[in-house]
């Protein structure tokens, strides 16, 4: 990665500024390392601070339809309070906790369509510029991946991911969005269920996880949503029978009969109890088929809609152009 000139409120002949992200995905909850090269302009600056943004596209729903745009849902300083000399060079290695509740973007390597990044904000002098954004991937905990890995093998499918803005009350979550992973039910519930949507929520003792169903409807009766939501701990991934507890919660949930309506615990733009109306991430519209030999091989195994690339690459330019032209 080269050099990125900051064009806006630092001016021509200012720093530049390049993060570096040490390779490979990290999890929720994890450590993310990396490095800010920093490259002194024409004259000698201040830098009052140097602050990484974890940012990520999102969804929100309101009464004009549905919109998307980008959520910063942390943040830290990792340097600051020096004089970079004219022509200097200067590399500052950094550690960022990931929040518990970051979602997943990706399965056995393979994209979900979740596009998440870390921006770099350059103080000098007052001024404030945002030079540098790169692609964050992040792969499930244990718990999480062994869920998924069930579900697979139970006979769901994989079909979608996005992330919805939105609280869902009753929860400690602490992020202003939460990830839906939208699954296809197994053959068995095929005419009961249209499709089933799972919520992560993490924290550092264990899991939430949240099932919602949107059931079909019968000769006399309407279709609706269900909801159900069930905690285990990040222990139990090692010996936990996953097939035999997931198998249950799916049995509970499909089971249920009461509608979520005007009580549905999700809130502020979420998609939830709107059943036909939920529209699913950017970029993949083609469902990934999982089959009986687990939701990550169906991932890895089917052919990954090529938008999916196309439209996190398109993120990234298209945020670092809006930023030049505020400049």
């Amino acid at each position: 990665m080269v050099f990125k000139r900051l064009l806006g409120s630092l001016g021509v002949g200012g720093p530049t500024v390049d993060t570096v992200l040490e390779p490979g995905a990290v999890r929720p909850g994890g450590t993310l390392t990396g490095r800010v090269h920093l490259k002194g302009g024409d004259s000698d600056f201040e830098i009052d601070h140097i602050t990484l943004e974890l940012v990520a596209r999102v969804e929100a729903e309101h009464e004009e339809g549905e919109s998307e745009g980008v959520a910063v849902f942390d943040r830290s300083t990792v340097g600051g309070g020096f004089r970079l000399a004219a022509g200097e060079v200067r590399e500052i290695p950094f550690t960022m906790a990931l929040p518990w509740e970051t979602p997943i973007t990706e399965l056995y390597g393979q994209s979900l369509g979740i596009v998440l990044g870390v921006r770099t904000e350059l103080a000098v002098a007052g001024a404030k510029d945002k030079g540098d954004l790169d692609q964050l991937s992040v792969t499930p905990l244990p718990s999480q991946e062994a869920i998924l890995e069930a579900l697979g093998q139970l006979g769901f499918g994989f079909k979608s991911a996005d992330l919805e803005v939105g609280r869902i009350r009753g929860t400690g979550q602490r992020l202003p969005f939460y990830q839906e992973i939208e699954v296809t039910p197994a053959p068995r519930y095929a005419h009961q269920v249209n499709e089933i949507e799972l919520t992560f929520l993490a924290t550092p003792a264990g899991l939430d996880v949240v099932l919602e169903a949107d059931k079909r409807g019968g000769l006399f009766s309407e279709g609706h949503d269900t909801l159900t939501r069930f905690t285990v701990s990040h222990d139990e991934a090692a010996h936990q029978d996953w097939n035999t507890l997931v198998d249950g919660w799916m049995r509970q949930l499909v089971g249920q009969r009461a509608a979520y309506g005007s009580d549905s615990p999700y809130e502020q733009g979420s998609s939830h109890g709107h059943g036909d109306g939920h529209r699913s991430g950017p970029g993949m519209g083609t469902a990934v088929a999982a089959g009986a030999a687990g939701l990550a091989v169906g991932v890895v195994g089917g052919m990954v809609a090529a938008e999916v690339v196309d439209e996190v690459g398109d993120f990234f330019e298209g945020d670092e152009e809006e930023e030049e032209e505020e400049g």
